[in-house]
């Protein structure tokens, strides 16, 4: 093969490997612009959604009015779990949803009717856990995650901390001897109220020490919640005036 024939070779590959870089250049600009549509709420990661899927999502939305729904991007699926605490709702049902199923729902009747019947499902055992905890104040918010292959996990957020528990038990046992020193003296009556303050402004600082639980079914998560209630009180040691008060908790009310 002559020198001329390999440099047309060369040219005409040149040729071609530009005309193939362009055409993916084209077609991962085209997808970038469909997804351009607006997204509104609360995310994880950087989602992006079609015009359509992002009409769908607000639709959605609107739909299940009761819920507090997360976009989550694809690449950040397995994180968004453990970022769930960030996002409590003490009002709503939290939902974690990926933009890859909002896709598929805008486009999909059958796929949406499925996911659409999971998030039914979801808010009836969000129901059933809110009344078997009642008002508890240690599960901060709890919510479900909508997985791949049709199915969905249930997640609380628990304040494990038991310092605000504490410090009232405290300011129990500081009212009690304050109230028999004034019974003695009317001069601790002053100190008295200066320690209630102080108590006061203490258990106001306290911080939560929140911890996510997660679980395949309502059963299993609220076991979950108790088993991490139960650790924390096992980590708590009674002050001398806890020992004379006697204490009892009801976790269940």
């Amino acid at each position: 093969m002559s020198a001329v024939q390999n440099t047309e070779r060369y040219a005409a590959t040149e040729v071609a490997n530009q005309a193939s870089q362009a055409e993916t250049a084209k077609k991962t600009q085209d997808t970038e612009q469909k997804k351009a549509g607006r997204i509104t709420g609360r995310t994880i990661g950087a989602p992006k959604l079609s015009e359509n899927a992002a009409k769908y999502y607000e639709q959605l939305k609107s739909k299940y009015g009761s819920m507090d729904f997360v976009l989550v991007s694809s690449d950040m699926k397995e994180l968004a779990k453990s970022q769930a605490a960030s996002f409590n709702n003490p009002h709503k049902m939290v939902v974690l949803i990926d933009e890859e199923k909002i896709e598929r729902m805008a486009e999909d009747e059958n796929f949406r009717a499925q996911y659409e019947g999971i998030l039914n499902q979801a808010a009836s055992g969000i129901q059933q856990l809110k009344a078997s905890l009642g008002n508890r104040p240690d599960v901060k918010s709890y919510g479900v995650k909508i997985n791949d292959g049709g199915t969905m996990s249930f997640f609380a957020v628990v304040d494990k901390s038991l310092q605000a528990q504490k410090k009232r038990i405290e300011k129990k046992a500081a009212e009690k001897k304050e109230a028999k020193k004034t019974e003695a003296k009317k001069a601790a009556k002053k100190e008295q109220q200066e320690k209630l303050e102080k108590l006061k402004a203490e258990r106001t600082d306290e911080e939560e020490d929140l911890v996510t639980v997660t679980a395949s079914s309502l059963d299993e998560l609220l076991r979950k919640v108790d088993d991490v209630i139960y650790a924390g009180m096992s980590d708590h040691i009674q002050t001398k005036e806890e020992k004379l008060v006697g204490q009892h908790f009801d976790l269940r009310m």
